[in-house]
């Protein structure tokens, strides 16, 4: 990979036409370093996916920014390809916003998602009763965004989410209109929740030249990168595939090792056994910088024989 920076290592994937990047859940930096050996070009650090899962929290705006962009900025020092923070309503007003950049931009992140949800009423994906903030607040927010990141850093990525489609007080030609809106902000980036067929997709992509994704939710199935690029989506958001293939396969472990003792285990191996990760982490030397061989030359520095 080029000797660039990180950010703009985002910016140039967003922006390219094929093949499509596929975007994931980075959970920990383990599985960060597992998914950049496998070929994942860039992560997201969710808040409900990855930082709920560390601290055992809803998603639904009780995380604070220092704790987002602490998980955040561990998971995107640990690896050498961008990775981006959710931002979530930026955590309070402009202000509030202007500074989430900044430390995300201190931390070693590539980006940061924004979306138009009200800060009083945050809920995660999905839910009744989600609402849109007013667009005026909105625009500020994503404004404000873009500002603090050319202060200091251009290449950081910039992604506006769009929760209207799925708001009580949206709708299709809701979100349609603030994609548009979003889009002449600045914004790097702009995202879909919750289309509910290909067709809005298109009438979606078709308002905005910026790079676009969606949201699989609604969908009756997930689209192929194939078909990503049939509609002129360059992105493919598939967040929550690493978390779920983890939780999953523990889970079938476990219930296997409660049957069967260790046998479980031993079948597991054989079944693996061209794995590189069947001993676990060795394959990845999980701390580069300060692990063992660097305790042994700092020991032999500083003490006696």
């Amino acid at each position: 990979m080029p000797d660039i920076k990180l950010t703009t290592r985002l910016k140039q994937l967003i922006h390219r036409k094929d093949p499509v990047l596929v975007i994931m859940h980075t959970p920990t930096v383990a599985h960060a370093r597992i998914m950049e050996k496998a070929g994942i070009e860039a992560g997201f650090v969710g808040t409900d996916g990855v930082v709920g899962a560390y601290m055992g929290l809803a998603d639904v705006g009780v995380a604070t920014m220092t704790e987002c962009v602490t998980i955040g900025g561990w998971i995107a020092r640990g690896v050498n390809f961008p990775v981006m923070l959710d931002g979530d309503t930026g955590h309070g007003g402009i202000m509030a916003v202007r500074r989430m950049v900044a430390e995300s931009i201190r931390a070693g992140l590539a980006g940061l998602r924004l979306d138009d949800q009200p800060i009083e009423g945050k809920r995660t994906t999905q839910i009744s009763g989600l609402e849109v903030a007013p667009l005026e607040s909105v625009l500020a927010r994503y404004r404000a965004a873009v500002d603090m990141k050319n202060e200091m850093d251009p290449d950081f990525v910039i992604s506006a989410l769009c929760y209207a489609r799925e708001a009580v007080n949206g709708g299709m030609e809701e979100c349609l209109r603030r994609i548009k809106a979003y889009e002449a902000t600045g914004v790097d980036w702009v995202q879909m929740q919750a289309p509910h067929s290909l067709e809005e997709i298109k009438q979606a992509r078709a308002v905005v030249a910026c790079p676009f994704s969606f949201h699989n939710g609604n969908l009756p199935r997930i689209p192929t990168l194939r078909e990503h690029m049939e509609v002129g989506v360059n992105i493919a958001w598939h967040a929550g595939f690493a978390s779920t293939v983890t939780y999953m396969a523990l889970w079938d472990f476990l219930k296997d090792f409660r049957e069967r003792d260790i046998a479980a285990w031993e079948d597991l191996q054989a079944k693996h056994k061209d794995n590189p990760f069947r001993r676990g982490l060795k394959e990845l030397r999980l701390s580069i910088a300060e692990g063992t061989e660097k305790q042994r030359e700092l020991e032999t520095r500083y003490f006696s024989k």
